[in-house]
This record gives C-alpha cells, sequence and structure tokens, in this order.
C-alpha cells in the first residue's frame, strides 16, 4: 500500500437512515455540522444516511413502491427541447 495516501483522523460518527430512524456508530472522517446525542451520554458527529442497509429492499427482501413514472416525466419536461 502507499505511505501517506490515507487519513489519520479518524473519529466516532453517529450514522442515522432517516428513512426508519435506524443509527448506529463507526468511526468516520467525513465533516459534518450536527451533533447528537447518542445512548452513552456522549455527544457525536451526525452524519444522515438516505438509505441503509436496515431499509435497503436488498437486505429487507422486501420491494419498496418507487415512484419511476414522475421522475421520467419530472426529466423529460426538464431536459426537452425548447422549440
Amino acid at each position: 500500500m502507499k505511505q501517506g495516501i490515507h487519513p489519520k483522523e479518524y473519529r466516532l460518527v453517529v450514522f442515522k437512515d432517516m428513512s426508519n430512524g435506524y443509527s448506529f456508530i463507526s468511526k468516520s472522517t467525513a465533516a459534518t455540522k450536527e451533533t447528537v446525542k447518542w445512548e452513552d451520554g456522549n455527544e457525536y458527529p451526525l452524519i444522515k444516511l438516505e438509505i441503509s442497509n436496515t431499509s435497503h429492499p436488498f437486505y429487507t427482501g422486501k420491494n419498496m413502491l418507487v415512484d419511476t413514472a414522475g421522475r421520467i416525466d419530472k426529466f423529460k419536461k426538464r431536459y426537452a427541447k425548447k422549440d
């Protein structure tokens, strides 16, 4: 491995899945301005996630309804050629 390319300032960070409220703590170098009080009484930086293994259909085995038609129409409307 190359020397000196990996960050050295790892710290404990709380990751929160915003779709179901599940939180877990791990080490990270990701920057954030938000903090949250964890179960141990200490305050940690907070990283908000849109999806995690507790809400992803692949891991849960449940399919989630996604409004693809609305997204496609919105895309076509946004990038339609103007005559």
